[in-house]
């Protein structure tokens, strides 16, 4: 048979918590940090283009976009066909220079025996020596010409011109390109945030300010702020270390401080909601008395989050706090 109510009612009450003591905070103002919520970008140091050397036909592509390269890395190969052409007439004219060069040389030791015996004059041995230096000089300038066009063919090879990350391939195999034509563009240098952030917030920026990322897991700091205002905006750049730079571009929340400000400011637990109304206990004549007040955001001070009060506290109000 079930018991009264009445006999329940003491073992009840005493299963519940003995109230927890409050302990007393003497309002007074304390610093807001005031925070800007912007979208930053990912950049990279430097984006620099790798172009071709000589015009002709890609015969080769040995990157795509988000590929790592090395620095001087064969990216593309660019064949001109004329330069074949070009190359199998200077080694045909070479190889008649010499051929000259040897009968010359072959000549004047003739001519100097003969002008040993007396059979021949001076100057008919010093035309053959003339002969002979025009043949070598001959020589010397059409094996120039053919290492022109060996370095000519060797640059076909498009380099890579910095360590870094492809962004864009905007040519295709087999894709005719001229001289100084762009063949790949690469990110290269460590990757940073740059911020467009309100003119109005320009003086409470300075370097080496904090920068909250993402959800307060990572923190970057200010390492420039550029003088020049365009569009109403402030560009800062932003390290931050362990930035990832998968992404070009991306668009990453960041918290900026744009300045602080005195507030009057309790921890969240000294209020309490009752009746649609926020109440806030303090002493009073050395009795608690409670007073309803208008909470405001949740700001950050040095003792940690705790709940702006808009209204209802004053400075010097002793809080307790639950």
């Amino acid at each position: 048979m079930p018991l009264p109510l009445r006999l329940l009612l003491p073992a009840l009450l005493a299963l519940l918590p003995a109230a927890l003591p409050a302990s007393e905070l003497l309002l007074s103002p304390v610093e807001v940090v005031e925070t800007k919520a912007l979208f930053g970008r990912i950049e990279s140091r430097f984006v620099v283009p790798a172009r071709s050397r000589i015009g002709g036909t890609v015969t080769a592509l040995e990157v795509s976009e988000g590929d790592g390269v090395a620095a001087d890395r064969v990216i593309a190969r660019i064949t001109d066909e004329k330069l074949e052409l070009q190359l199998s007439a200077a080694e045909a004219r070479l190889a008649a220079a010499r051929s000259e060069l040897e009968n010359a040389e072959a000549e004047l030791g003739r001519s100097e025996q003969l002008l040993a015996r007396g059979s021949t004059t001076a100057q008919a041995v010093d035309r053959v020596r003339t002969a002979l230096s025009v043949a070598r000089n001959t020589v010397a300038e059409l094996g120039s010409a053919r290492s022109v066009i060996l370095q000519q063919m060797a640059e076909g090879e498009v380099l890579a011109p910095a360590a870094g990350r492809v962004l864009s391939v905007p040519i295709r195999l087999g894709e005719v390109v001229l001289a100084g034509e762009e063949v790949a563009t690469i990110a290269a240098g460590q990757v940073f945030l740059r911020l467009q952030i309100p003119e109005r917030h320009a003086d409470g920026l300075a370097v080496g300010d904090s920068v909250t990322i993402g959800e307060g897991q990572t923190e970057g700091r200010i390492e420039k702020l550029y003088p020049l205002i365009e569009n109403g905006r402030v560009t800062a750049d932003v390290a931050v270390d362990g930035l990832s730079d998968a992404f070009i571009g991306q668009r990453i929340l960041v918290q900026v401080r744009v300045g602080a400000r005195q507030a009057l400011a309790v921890p969240e637990a000294a209020i309490r909601r009752r009746a649609g109304l926020d109440l806030v206990e303090i002493l009073a004549e050395g009795s608690p008395r409670s007073v309803s007040v208008v909470p405001g955001p949740v700001v950050i001070t040095e003792a940690g989050p705790m709940v702006e009060i808009l209204s209802g506290l004053r400075s010097g109000d002793t809080v307790l706090v639950p």
